[in-house]
């Protein structure tokens, strides 16, 4: 599209002309989805839209007990430390960003006054800087009132190396200034189109800075209130046990109308997928259960005359197979899968090509995933515009075994493929649910019939996705040589996404291992297109950026992506949740509600 034609559109939304929607469906036709039309908007000085609430309720409480199901139980309570999905969720509960985003991939405010733009001020046309305005009259769950100091200290706490918070690189690269007690302004190191990160999502949650003051940097795993939380959110704390159950009660000073709905809330973890489905589609004992990674015959066998539903969102999650370019058999100082040492067989492209090969997705398809899945070659999956079209995904065993043969791999007399005394011999891990299980039984099967033996390792949830620094199964730590698991993407951006495999970012017992480059690949043209693309300010560039980071991750195999997944629950036939494919499950938790 014309740099004079976008502009020219933009004044007619400005001024009343042309309304968004169909600005929205203009900028699609050309190949840009809603999501990047509301950038270009705030960019062009025009508010950016919040979606319509569906909350009816007309009163706090009265919906009696919300009872949550997460088969995969949270273990600490700490937003800036959960390394997994669960954790987050559990966080969320309890703690608020400034916003959130909803299920059209709009910025709704949550402790925000309004979102920033260039209309109110918020938002400077050079893309460094943005400030935000906070809610008044908030309070801590303590009673203590929020402030700009929170957030000024939250910052500083994330942005802490000693710290080791995993949301690090969302407040890297930035300062964040008190103007007063109700406003502060991130202050960029350089122009940033997606000034939307930092305060925003899964890492957005403000920490109240008289509990963790003394706790910042190296002491940050001893305070207390990683277990025992006090947000600001629609439930107050009541009780933890790690891994199994988190209780809540209504907070009666939450600072939005009518809100919560339900007095208490409890989040239930354990078990595995398929149980909490039936738990919840089937018996109806639960309300919602999370991420039903679950065989989609079982799910509709489940929905034929049960007490629940499964319901769908789409965003940009990935299922995948993560290479380790380290050797994790071999301990340097301590530490296994170092920097210090290169996998003895990964190493060769020919073998990661040759595994890529080996990844039947659409049996995977077909078998496992259903109505849930799609298949892909990409690790970038959204939003469309940031899609590559430039990759492809192929399942031929000949095609591997032919490419190992070229390189000089042969089959030994055990039938296992070696050269220069190495066999293609690898560990495959993943956390234990049937979905994965039965992924890892497809892979195999292939992987031997081309001479590489598999031996498969399926971990705890709990401990796989464990932020525990001394866990040696945790995905982070990637002490074997393929694992598989899922990485939501929580915002309608791919920066968070995609910046976590800068060389920077690689994990390390330096930074407990909290680093998110689990794979230790490095590729400093990678690094690159990453920095050029946080201060490209012209979107179609930006985009364009993006694609290219994804097909070096494809190029040089660092993923074998095994499956675009939509994001999957079991949810009661009378419950309401607010369910964005752009973010984490329970970011919008304050908006859920049962109805008739």
């Amino acid at each position: 599209m014309l740099d004079k034609e976008l502009r020219s559109m933009i004044g007619k939304v400005k001024d009343g002309r042309m309304d968004r929607r169909a600005f929205i469906q203009r900028l699609a036709a050309v190949g840009l989805t809603a999501p990047m039309a509301n950038q270009i908007l705030a960019i062009g000085d025009v508010a950016m839209a919040q979606s319509p609430s569906p909350y009816p309720p007309t009163k706090r409480g009265g919906g009696g007990p919300l009872k949550l199901l997460w088969w995969q139980g949270p273990t600490l309570l700490n937003p800036h430390f959960a390394t997994g999905t669960k954790d987050q969720d559990g966080s969320r509960l309890f703690y608020e960003p400034l916003a959130s985003w909803d299920v059209d991939g709009h910025l709704n405010p949550i402790l925000a006054a309004e979102i920033p733009s260039i209309k109110n001020g918020g938002l400077t046309a050079d893309g460094k800087s943005v400030t935000w305005k906070i809610k008044p009259g908030v309070k801590w769950h303590d009673g203590k009132p929020l402030t700009a100091d929170d957030f000024v200290f939250t910052w500083a706490y994330a942005n802490d190396p000693a710290t080791a918070a995993v949301s690090i690189t969302a407040y890297s690269d930035l300062k964040v200034e008190k103007i007063d007690d109700l406003t502060i302004r991130l202050v960029f190191d350089k122009p940033t189109p997606f000034w939307a990160n930092a305060f925003v999502g899964a890492y957005g949650c403000v920490l109240p800075k008289h509990l963790f003051a003394d706790y910042k940097g190296s002491k940050s795993r001893e305070a207390p209130a990683n277990l025992a939380p006090v947000g600001t959110g629609p439930y107050k704390f009541v009780e933890f046990k790690p891994g199994d159950l988190i209780r809540g009660e209504l907070n009666p000073d939450y600072h939005m109308p009518n809100r919560p709905h339900f007095d208490t809330i409890e989040m239930k973890g354990g078990g595995d997928a398929v149980s909490a489905a039936r738990a919840v589609i089937q018996t109806g004992e639960f309300d919602f259960a999370w991420n039903m990674q679950v065989e989609d015959e079982v799910l509709l066998r489940l929905e034929k005359g049960g007490k629940g539903k499964t319901t769908y969102a789409v965003g940009g999650d990935i299922e995948f197979i993560a290479i380790n370019f380290t050797d994790p058999n071999t301990e340097v100082d301590g530490e296994r899968s170092s920097m210090k040492t290169k996998h003895p067989t990964l190493s060769d492209p020919a073998v990661r090509q040759a595994l890529a090969l080996l990844v039947d997705r659409e049996s995977v398809k077909k078998a496992i995933y259903g109505r849930a899945g799609r298949t892909t070659a990409n690790y970038l999956n959204g939003p469309d515009d940031f899609v590559s079209k430039n990759t492809k995904w192929e399942f031929s065993v000949d095609k591997a075994i032919a490419l190992l043969e070229k390189a000089g791999w042969k089959a030994g007399a055990d039938g296992i493929r070696e050269k220069d005394g190495k066999k293609l011999k690898f560990v495959y891990q993943t956390s234990i649910n049937g979905p994965r299980q039965k992924t890892q039984a497809i892979v195999k099967q292939a992987c031997q019939k081309a001479g590489i033996d598999v031996e498969l390792k399926s971990v705890v949830a709990s401990v796989f996705f464990s932020s525990d620094v001394a866990n040696p199964d945790t995905y982070s730590k990637f002490y074997t040589d393929i694992e598989e698991f899922q990485i939501p993407m929580t915002q309608p951006d791919p920066a968070l996404h995609m910046k976590r495999y800068i060389s920077s970012q690689v994990a390390t017992k330096d930074n407990k291992w909290q680093g998110q480059n689990f794979p230790r690949w490095v590729n400093k043209d990678y690094d690159a297109a990453i920095e050029a693309a946080e201060t490209e300010i012209d979107p179609v560039k930006r985009a364009a950026l993006y694609i290219k980071c994804n097909d070096m991750l494809w190029q040089d195999t660092v993923f074998i992506p095994v499956m675009h997944r939509l994001t999957v629950d079991a949810c009661a036939t009378t419950l309401q949740p607010v369910i964005s494919g752009w973010a984490n499950r329970t970011d919008n938790i304050q908006d859920w509600y049962r109805g008739a």
